[in-house]
């Protein structure tokens, strides 16, 4: 007995593949060869917005949730990053504390300071500790039911609080920050080889990402959190804790930001609380919302064009770009809620609609030839 495949199935299997490797070549070949290293360092730190955007993608297009307060999971990421390149570069320079904590009056290293001396121990927290804030975070918000609006206040709050945390404290960085890193496990940031290797880790952190996230929009759990997103209390009939089901998106949307966030440090060479309040958990949030957040690569592209589009634009026009990006998220949400990847299956139905409430031309009828008599000549 022979089975038949739908055309639909077997052009999504082979399409995934297919457009992961049009990514690939465009990330690991094209770019490196078209770009010079200032641009292609500026494309490395667009693809760490990238991958924070994937996240948001999963958390509010497919779940609901607005996320406002993804820099926090973002600067845990990077802080954690941050405080281990300093001492690294300061256990190469034969001292006791980095250069910053000296010019301050900073004689002993902080406690906290001193487990992220350890790389395998940085590594397993710029992996763990985003995700386990955002487990306690969505456990104690999620089984609460607070949704819609107060989540949204709520976490923007916590990185508005985070921000101010930061900079109050002296013991890492205060208002500046932390820079100035030197090398990068071993590898001297100041050669642009080591800084081509940051870009090839940034676009394949990115491409691993979103086949994760494409792997569980397709999956049972996928379809679960989609129907949290618009029927929670006939998925919390149905047997399911939709809080559950929405902690795991939390957690998974951290994750990707202390990655992204981690990543950022070396490659921007700077990390200080105005990277991570308020301001940029929003812009993350415009990104997404410009692109597509119910897509796949939507959030993705969305991203990197506004973070393309703020520093191509600001440098002529520095007080008009947060002008114009608020003029184009009002546009988009107002007018196109799905985002620049929705535009065009929009203008598809408003065209197939049109066609089939065209009526089909009259046919004109053809009549028949009047019969003439052949008269015999004689």
């Amino acid at each position: 007995m022979t089975t038949l495949v739908p055309r639909w199935r077997v052009r999504s299997s082979f399409g995934a593949p297919a457009g992961f490797a049009v990514a690939a070549v465009l990330l690991f070949a094209v770019a490196p060869a078209v770009l010079s290293d200032f641009r292609l360092n500026l494309l490395a730190k667009f693809l760490c917005f990238a991958i924070v955007a994937v996240g948001i993608g999963l958390a509010w297009g497919r779940g609901g949730m607005l996320t406002l307060g993804q820099g926090v999971f973002f600067g845990v990421g990077a802080y954690i990053m941050a405080m281990h390149l300093q001492m690294a570069d300061a256990a190469r320079l034969g001292n006791d504390v980095p250069e910053f904590m000296e010019i301050a009056g900073i004689r002993e290293l902080p406690s906290f300071w001193k487990p992220f001396a350890s790389a395998p121990v940085a590594l397993l927290g710029i992996l763990v500790l985003p995700a386990l804030i955002a487990a306690a975070l969505g456990y104690g918000v999620f089984k609460r039911r607070v949704k819609g609006a107060y989540f949204a206040i709520l976490s923007q709050a916590l990185a508005a609080a985070l921000a101010i945390l930061l900079t109050g404290q002296q013991s890492i960085g205060g208002f500046t920050g932390l820079s100035d890193f030197r090398a990068f496990f071993g590898f001297k940031l100041s050669d642009p080889v080591n800084r081509r290797m940051l870009f090839f880790f940034a676009a394949a952190a990115l491409l691993l990402v979103v086949a994760l996230v494409r792997q569980l929009m397709h999956s049972r759990y996928g379809e679960l959190l989609v129907a949290v997103r618009d029927q929670e209390e006939r998925v919390r009939f149905l047997g399911y804790d939709p809080a559950n089901v929405k902690i795991v998106a939390y957690v998974v949307a951290a994750f990707f930001a202390g990655i992204a966030g981690a990543l950022f440090t070396p490659i921007v060479g700077i990390i200080s609380p105005a990277d991570i309040g308020v301001v940029p958990s929003i812009a993350f949030l415009i990104g997404v919302a410009i692109g597509g957040r119910t897509t796949l690569l939507g959030p993705v592209l969305g991203a990197i064009g506004v973070a393309w589009a703020q520093t191509a634009l600001s440098e002529e026009f520095p007080s008009g770009w947060t002008y114009l990006q608020g003029v184009l998220f009002i546009v988009v949400v107002g007018f196109v809620p799905a985002g620049l990847a929705g535009l065009w299956p929009m203008l598809k139905g408003l065209l197939d609609n049109r066609r089939r409430a065209t009526p089909p031309a009259p046919v004109a009828e053809t009549l028949p030839e009047p019969a003439t008599e052949k008269v015999e000549s004689r």
